[in-house]
């Protein structure tokens, strides 16, 4: 699963093996104003993860970042990746790439039946 939807693609279309899938109601964005709230940092090191593309935001129509329902999780899985394995911020966005890597492998792997009997490690 990545918490990095691509650029090209509307932000209420989630991307799966598939293909595409369209939301059938839109999705609910939330403000930088409420997603600093939610996750407990501020919005200038929010902007940063914006910028690094450790998050994704996209701007309304006035030009104000608006963010996925999902975005205070994304943001605390960051912090606690930086905190627990004491990256910089920069570095961390391969992290998460490999990651979200694994999870597809390990689902793939699901799938096909080929489970092992450890939990995952991540």
């Amino acid at each position: 699963m990545t918490d990095r939807p691509a650029k090209a693609r509307p932000p209420h279309a989630r991307k799966t093996e598939a293909g595409v899938q369209y939301a059938i109601v839109p999705v609910p964005m939330l403000s930088l104003e409420t997603v600093a709230r939610r996750s407990g940092l501020h919005p200038d090191l929010i902007r940063r993860f914006v910028a690094l593309g450790l998050v994704d935001a996209r701007p309304d129509a006035s030009g104000r970042l608006v963010f996925a329902p999902t975005a205070p999780a994304a943001l605390a899985r960051v912090q606690r990746l930086r905190t627990g394995l004491c990256l910089n911020y920069a570095s961390l966005g391969l992290v998460l790439d490999l990651l979200d890597r694994i999870s597809l492998l390990e689902a793939a792997l699901r799938r096909a039946g080929m489970r092992s009997d450890l939990p995952p490690w991540t």
